[in-house]
């Protein structure tokens, strides 16, 4: 059962400083060599696993609360006690200490722009596809994982790239028609717990103006040329794994993590939906080897749940490749 409100923009003014609404306007560019009290504080042991969240504009601080909240649920269960760090990422320094990544929701335009004059794009690439680190977007994030993205303006927006998938930006509407939806997400079974069971106890998912996934592409080596030909549609630059590391979490089809049944009616564009029938719905989630993306903000709910189980595939993550890199040194 899935259970849909439209709320007053109200309830979301806070956070309303993480989304402009004139997207022609040149964005503001932060001061990005800010001290925070994460960043100046992080020493890396070599036991400890960092997660970085990028911190250009949005809902990065939210994210990083949740973190903590989740690393604490973790920390009950995990026999093997990691040692988290959390940190905002704004330089090529902070992001090269990351085992983890999550990008946050709020202007996608705004974080393409911001990351481009700092010098940051290709860094960012580098993680994601070479390096192959994991990787999570949410809202904005999801659309700067997309190999492809429409509605966009040519040369207006950059992306990162990640997922095989055509992304529709704003596809639920504008900032008013802003809603919450209860979610019923059976891949956070694996992360045990009745609470984790969202058939019984949903997740409550908050959309702002948010993407879909409106078509899953065919996983290829190189660009998506065939949609880059497309009017309105921004693709990707490609960049190949290095090391047997990152060629091993390399994955095959994107997968789909969750949708939402109940669809809302079409833009007026009436884009194509990666899937038609009714009782499918719209793709809200997916994810391909180490890139995972989400529509919705799991960062404005409180509800940990979804952090707990990422932290879980980066914690998979970075076990294997420190047993990998120690049986290439014995």
């Amino acid at each position: 059962m899935i259970y849909r409100q439209y709320v007053s923009p109200k309830i979301y003014m806070p956070y309303l400083k993480f989304f402009r609404f004139d997207t022609d306007a040149a964005p503001p560019v932060p001061n990005l060599f800010l001290s925070s009290p994460i960043n100046d504080a992080m020493t890396r042991h070599e036991d400890s696993i960092v997660v970085g969240v990028l911190a250009f504009q949005g809902a990065f601080n939210e994210h990083v609360q949740l973190l903590r909240s989740a690393a604490k649920s973790l920390g009950v269960k995990d026999s093997s006690k990691a040692k988290w760090i959390f940190t905002e990422v704004r330089t090529t320094e902070q992001l090269s200490r990351c085992d983890g990544l999550i990008i946050p929701g709020g202007e996608s335009t705004t974080m393409s722009l911001v990351a481009a004059r700092s010098q940051m794009l290709d860094p960012l690439r580098d993680f994601v596809k070479v390096r192959r680190k994991p990787t999570w977007g949410t809202c904005a994030g999801l659309i700067l994982l997309a190999e492809c993205a429409n509605r966009t303006k040519k040369g207006g927006q950059e992306l990162i790239g990640g997922i095989d998938v055509r992304v529709n930006r704003n596809h639920f509407g504008r900032q008013t028609e802003s809603f919450e939806a209860d979610l019923d997400l059976p891949f956070l079974a694996s992360a045990d717990g009745a609470e984790f069971n969202t058939s019984r106890h949903p997740f409550k998912a908050v959309f702002i103006r948010a993407p879909v996934v409106e078509k899953i592409l065919f996983a290829k080596d190189g660009v998506q040329t065939d949609e880059g030909a497309k009017d309105e549609t921004v693709i990707a630059p490609s960049r190949a794994p290095e090391g047997n590391i990152a060629k091993k979490t390399v994955g095959g089809q994107v997968e789909v993590m969750a949708t939402l049944p109940k669809r809302t009616a079409p833009l007026p564009t009436k884009a194509e939906t990666a899937y038609t029938e009714e009782n499918v719905g719209d793709i809200i989630a997916v994810r391909q080897g180490n890139v995972f993306g989400t529509s919705f903000h799991p960062e404005l709910t409180g509800d940990p749940r979804i952090h707990v189980w990422w932290l879980e595939q980066i914690l998979e993550d970075v076990k294997q490749r420190r047993d990998a890199s120690e049986s290439t040194t014995l």
